[in-house]
């Protein structure tokens, strides 16, 4: 391994310096990203919760028939 001068060792130190604080701030944003993610997941899962309850009450109740191949539908 050979010698660095300080000036070499100094530049070397603050290009990785730089590098540490492109990551920190790259690490960051992602946490951002994916905080907003989960939020959103959250919500949807709430929305698709809901659908599925009054789906499931239609159907209990009836309502909301679907039409399958050749079945004529009730008003003909």
């Amino acid at each position: 391994m050979t010698e660095q001068t300080p000036d070499q060792t100094a530049d070397h130190i603050s290009r990785l310096e730089e590098q540490i604080a492109h990551l920190t701030r790259a690490v960051d944003d992602m946490s951002e990203i994916v905080t907003r993610q989960e939020d959103e997941i959250v919500t949807l899962n709430r929305r698709v919760h809901m659908l599925m309850q009054r789906e499931g009450e239609r159907d209990a109740s009836g309502g909301g028939a679907v039409v399958m191949g050749d079945e004529r539908p009730p008003h003909y």
